[in-house]
C-alpha cells in the first residue's frame, strides 16, 4: 500500500503544474487581450482628437484669410480702421442726440417711383404733355375720380392737367412724374388708380364713385 504513495504524489504534483500553468496562460491571455483592447480604444480616441484639431486649424485658417482679405479690401476702398472712426463717431453721435419723430409719409410708396433704382425727386419718369387752360375753358371734374379731392383737383389744374383724357393717357413713366410732383399727395396717381378711373370715365362711362359724386354724396355742392 505505501509502495504506490510515492507514485500518487508524484501524480499529484504533476498535476498541480499543470493546473497552475493553465491557470497562468489563461490569465495572460485573459488580461493581456484587455489590455489591447483599451490600448485599442485609446489610440482609436487619440486619432480622432488629432483629425478634429486638424479640421479646426484649418477652419481658422480659412477665415483669418477671409477677414484678411476683407481688410485690405476695406483699406484699398478708403474704409480702414482710420476711416471708420468718423463713421462710429457720427453714428454714436446721432444715437446720443435726440431727434424729431420723422413725419410720416403721406402717400405710402417709396421715391423711386419710376422703379430705376435712382430716387431722383421731380424729375422722376418722364413729365406728361399739359394743358395751361381748359380746352373750351371748361375742365371735367377731376373729383369724379376716386382719391381726386377739392385740393387735388387744384393741384392738377396747376400742373396743368384739367381732363380725363389727358389721365387716362399717361404711360407707366408719365404716371411716375406725377406721382413724384404731387406735393402733400405723393404716390396718389398710383395708390388710388387714377389711370383706370379716368379711361372710364373719358369714355364717357361711369363708376360707382362717380356716380356719388354726381349725387352729391361726396363733396358739398357748393364746394365742388
Amino acid at each position: 500500500m505505501f509502495k504506490n504513495w510515492g507514485f500518487l504524489l508524484g501524480e499529484m504534483w504533476v498535476l498541480l503544474l499543470l493546473a497552475a500553468l493553465v491557470g497562468l496562460i489563461a490569465g495572460w491571455l485573459i488580461w493581456g487581450g484587455r489590455r489591447k483592447v483599451g490600448v485599442d480604444a485609446r489610440g482609436a480616441e487619440i486619432r480622432q482628437l488629432r483629425a478634429d484639431l486638424d479640421s479646426c486649424k484649418s477652419d481658422c485658417k480659412d477665415k483669418d484669410d477671409l477677414i484678411g482679405r476683407l481688410e485690405a479690401r476695406l483699406q484699398g476702398r478708403g474704409g480702414g480702421p482710420a476711416a471708420a472712426e468718423p463713421a462710429q463717431a457720427a453714428k454714436a453721435a446721432a444715437v446720443s442726440t435726440p431727434t424729431a419723430p420723422a413725419k410720416v409719409a403721406e402717400t405710402g410708396p417709396a421715391p423711386d417711383f419710376d422703379k430705376d433704382g435712382v430716387d431722383e425727386g421731380a424729375n422722376e419718369g418722364v413729365k406728361p404733355m399739359t394743358l395751361e387752360a381748359p380746352r373750351g375753358g371748361q375742365g371735367d371734374n377731376l373729383k369724379k375720380i376716386k382719391g381726386v379731392g377739392p385740393k387735388l383737383e387744384k393741384l392738377c389744374n396747376r400742373l396743368g392737367f384739367w381732363h380725363f383724357d389727358q389721365i387716362a393717357a399717361w404711360t407707366d413713366d408719365e404716371v411716375a412724374w406725377v406721382n413724384a410732383n404731387l406735393e402733400g399727395f405723393k404716390g396718389r396717381v398710383t395708390r388710388d388708380h387714377w389711370v383706370e378711373q379716368a379711361k372710364v370715365l373719358a369714355a364717357g362711362g361711369k363708376t360707382e364713385f362717380s356716380e356719388r359724386v354726381e349725387a352729391g354724396d361726396v363733396y358739398d355742392k357748393d364746394k365742388s
